[in-house]
C-alpha cells in the first residue's frame, strides 16, 4: 500500500520489503555512528531489485538524525564528514565538478538547491584566469523551473554540460518523505540521476548519464509531505491503539461499546486491516482537493538553510583552500 504515498526516499521504499532473508536483487548495510547518525546503504544490483524497490540499479545512502535540526555544531560536522565520504566515493577521481540546483528559489520547501549554490566556493572562473590553482574545478547553475523559463529544466543543463565538459554532476533538490519525522533531519545521495519534481507527482525529464551525457549524483532533502500520509498515519495508530493491549484501549472499550455494539468480530477484523485499506479509509477521510496538497513544517525557513550549509560544506570539502 505504501507505495501508493509519494515519496522519494529509497529508504522508505526498502521498508515495504520483507524484513527478514535474502532479497535479490537488494542489499542492505547499516551503520551507526557516535553522535546519533544511522548511515543506510540500499544496492540495487538487478532488474529484480529495481522492479522490487522501484529504482534504478545503482546505490543509495541515507543519512539521518534526528539532531541535525538542533544547532549542534559537532552532529553538523559528522554530517558534513559523512556526506563528504560517501560523495567522494561516487565521484571517483572527477575533477570538473558541475553542481545543479534544482527548484524554485522563491517557494521555501522547494529552495534546498539554490541554497546551496549561494553557499559554494565557484573556482572554475578563477582557475581560468590563473588566480588560484586548485585540483578541483567548481561550477554551479541554478536553472529555475519551467514555469519561471518556459524551458525544459534538462535542456538547460545538457547545453551547460555540452559546453563545459564537467566530469561528474551533483543535482541538488528537495525531496517528498512519507515519514514526518525524517523531514529535514534526511540526506540521501545516490548514483543513478534523479527525476526533478517526482515526489510530489510532478515529474520532468530525467537528469542522468543517459540524458546529459554524464554521471549524476543526486542529494536531496525531504522537505514536503503529502496530506494522505499524514493520514495515514494517523488511522495506523488509531489501529494500533484499538487493537493493542494496553490501558488507553481497554478504556476506551470499557467506557463506549462501540466495538461490541458494531460487530463482535470487529476487533479482530482491525488486526486483519490490510496496508490498501487502511490507505482506503485515509483517502476517504479527505476532500479531493486535500488529497493532492503537501504540507511542510512551520519551521522550514530556518531547516532548509541549516540542511543546504551542510551540504554545501561536504562539496567544498573537495577544494584545497578547505584543507
Amino acid at each position: 500500500m505504501k507505495r501508493y504515498i509519494r515519496t522519494d526516499l529509497a529508504l522508505e521504499l526498502k521498508e515495504d520489503l520483507p524484513e527478514k532473508g535474502i532479497i535479490d536483487g537488494v542489499k542492505i548495510f547499516t551503520r551507526m555512528y557516535d553522535e546519533d547518525i544511522k548511515e543506510t546503504i540500499i544496492e540495487v544490483v538487478n532488474k529484480n531489485g529495481e522492479l522490487l524497490l522501484g529504482k534504478p540499479v545503482g546505490t543509495y545512502v541515507t543519512i539521518e538524525s534526528k539532531s541535525l535540526m538542533e544547532g549542534d555544531e559537532s552532529i553538523n560536522k559528522a554530517f558534513v564528514k559523512i556526506l563528504h565520504q560517501n560523495l567522494a566515493k561516487m565521484m571517483k577521481k572527477a575533477e570538473r565538478i558541475l553542481v545543479i540546483g534544482l527548484g524554485n528559489r522563491a517557494i521555501t520547501p522547494d529552495s534546498l538547491g539554490p541554497l546551496v549554490v549561494d553557499n559554494l566556493y565557484i573556482t572554475r572562473h578563477l582557475i581560468g584566469e590563473g588566480l588560484i590553482k586548485e585540483d578541483k574545478e567548481l561550477s554551479a547553475l541554478v536553472p529555475g523551473v519551467m514555469a519561471q523559463t518556459g524551458i525544459e529544466t534538462s535542456v538547460i543543463i545538457k547545453s551547460v554540460c555540452d559546453r563545459i565538459k564537467p566530469d561528474i554532476v551533483i543535482a541538488i533538490d528537495a525531496l517528498a518523505a512519507r515519514e514526518p519525522e525524517r523531514l529535514n533531519s534526511t540526506i540521501q545521495i545516490c548514483d543513478t540521476g534523479i527525476n526533478p519534481g517526482a515526489g510530489v507527482g510532478n515529474n520532468r525529464a530525467r537528469l542522468d548519464k543517459k540524458t546529459l551525457g554524464v554521471n549524476v549524483i543526486a542529494i536531496g532533502v525531504p522537505t514536503v509531505i503529502s496530506v494522505p500520509a499524514i493520514v495515514y498515519q494517523s488511522v495506523e495508530g488509531m489501529v494500533e491503539i484499538l487493537k493493542g493491549d494496553n490501558d488507553f484501549s481497554k478504556d476506551v472499550n470499557s467506557k463506549n461499546n462501540i466495538i461490541k455494539r458494531q460487530d463482535d468480530g470487529f476487533e479482530g477484523r482491525l488486526e486483519r486491516f490490510s496496508d490498501e485499506e487502511k490507505y482506503e479509509i485515509a483517502c476517504n477521510l479527505l476532500e479531493p482537493d486535500l488529497a493532492a496538497m503537501f504540507v511542510t513544517p512551520k519551521n522550514i525557513d530556518e531547516a532548509v538553510k541549516k540542511v543546504s550549509y551542510t551540504i554545501s560544506e561536504a562539496i567544498n570539502g573537495f577544494l584545497n583552500y578547505k584543507q
